[in-house]
Order: C-alpha cells, then sequence, then structure tokens
C-alpha cells in the first residue's frame, strides 16, 4: 500500500510517494536527451510516470511487445505520432497506446508534461528510430 502528499510549489506539481511499508520515497527521476521521467509509482501490475518532454525534441519512434500505456497532457500541446496518425494533444487530451502499436511523443510547440500509466514492463521496448542513436531492443 502507498499514499501520496502532493503540495503545490509557485504551479509546479510536486508528488513524494512514500511506502507504508518500509517508509521511502519511491520516487525516482531519471533524466533522458529528450528531457526527464519521473517514476512516481512502480508495482507488480503497473507503473506511473511523469514525462518532462523539453520543446524541439522527441522520444524514440517505438513499439512495446507486452506493455500498455495510457497517457495524458498536464501542461503543453504533445503531437502524438501513432500508427499511421498523427494527433495533437493539448492539456487534459488522454491517449491509449496498445502493445505493438508504433508511436512517438513530440514537443513541437513548447515544453510538455505527460502523465503516463502503464504495465509494468519498462524494459519492453523496440526503438524504429531515435534522434539520439539509442536503437534496438533494450
Amino acid at each position: 500500500m502507498y499514499y501520496s502528499s502532493l503540495s503545490s510549489v509557485s504551479t509546479k506539481l510536486v508528488f513524494s510517494f512514500v511506502s507504508l511499508s518500509t517508509g521511502t520515497d519511491m520516487t525516482k527521476t531519471l533524466f533522458k536527451p529528450w528531457g526527464s521521467e519521473e517514476i512516481w509509482a512502480h508495482t507488480e501490475t503497473y507503473v506511473g510516470k511523469i514525462l518532462k518532454i523539453q520543446n524541439g525534441h522527441r522520444l524514440s519512434l517505438q513499439y512495446h511487445k507486452v506493455k500498455e500505456e495510457s497517457v495524458r497532457v498536464l501542461k503543453g500541446t504533445l503531437t502524438l505520432v501513432i500508427g499511421n496518425e498523427t494527433r495533437t494533444l493539448k492539456q487534459g487530451d488522454t491517449a491509449h497506446i496498445p502493445p505493438t502499436t508504433i508511436h512517438r511523443m513530440e514537443a513541437n510547440h513548447g515544453d510538455v508534461h505527460v502523465l503516463e500509466v502503464s504495465t509494468p514492463e519498462l524494459d519492453d521496448i523496440v526503438r524504429l528510430h531515435d534522434d539520439y542513436d539509442r536503437a534496438g531492443l533494450l
């Protein structure tokens, strides 16, 4: 079981998730070439992240063999390439990305913050194209 503590600091949301059994902070931030990824929940059945994509950057063109994702734009305008479509998602908009669906997130209109909830297979990523020379199956 987990509980959350939410505080607002000059319009920036700060999340701190603490394990009730151990009392330790579960939040983990990973810095990426396109911005950062904050993992705020990681259990056996789901993972919660906040992706912060810097203006002019984009994630890999990728798909997942098993992992399933749902995303919601928290801030900014996201360009989402999903299958053969390109969608523009604004604050509050959502999208579902089933396994094996080729997709890419792009920040073409300023910085973007995206809430992502997925199944827990964090290493299930097949990169088809990457602006930062990361490629292949991880």
